[in-house]
């Protein structure tokens, strides 16, 4: 006759195998929501990964891109740069105006988009969803300013509609990047905070 032990042991062996599961799929749910694996490229406010683009991409790369369906650009293309903070690395807020100046790194084009955090559309107001070196507008000499506020502004402007939460989505394609020796942050677009409602 079996005594009550096994079955105690084989019932806490059983629990710590679901707790294990639970945990190993907590991790990963965290690890897959927390950007693109590992060896990011921070420069000032902008984050890239260039590995995802390329076959030496890590599996947690692999997974994120495989759940958001989304086609990376290979390094020889181009770079994906994402700013979730401004310059003084304060978290984007809808409610705040900022100010996207130059200069950008030298590229053959780039273009500059307002996303929800999640990469998803913005629906805005203006109707516009971005910038590109050919369309926006510039003082003299090159330079260029782009506002980022839910109130109009004259020129360059985008709006983050009645989102709270916004990324900046800065795309270089064609891009002569060293990314090993890390670029030097003067190169890239400053995102400036103004002020807040």
């Amino acid at each position: 006759m079996l005594t009550q032990e096994p079955y105690a042991t084989y019932l806490r062996t059983g629990l710590i195998m679901l707790l294990g599961m639970a945990l190993g799929f907590a991790v990963t749910l965290v690890t897959l929501g927390s950007g693109y694996g590992f060896n990011p490229l921070e420069i000032g406010p902008w984050v890239a990964w260039p590995d995802i683009g390329g076959p030496d991409v890590d599996p947690y790369a692999r997974a994120v891109i495989s759940r958001s369906g989304e086609a990376p650009l290979a390094k020889e293309q181009g770079l994906v740069f994402v700013a979730r903070v401004d310059s003084e690395g304060a978290p984007l807020d809808g409610a705040c105006e900022y100010r996207v100046t130059d200069p950008t790194p030298p590229t053959r084009y780039w273009t500059l988009d307002l996303a929800e955090p999640n990469g998803g559309v913005i629906d805005n107001p203006g109707g516009r969803r971005g910038y590109t070196s050919v369309d926006v507008l510039r003082r003299e000499g090159g330079a260029f300013d782009i506002s980022l506020s839910r109130q109009p502004q004259p020129g360059n402007w985008l709006s983050p509609g009645e989102a709270r939460r916004f990324i900046v989505v800065l795309r270089l394609y064609d891009v002569n990047l060293d990314v090993a020796a890390r670029p030097d942050a003067a190169a890239f677009p400053k995102i400036i905070k103004g002020q807040c409602a």
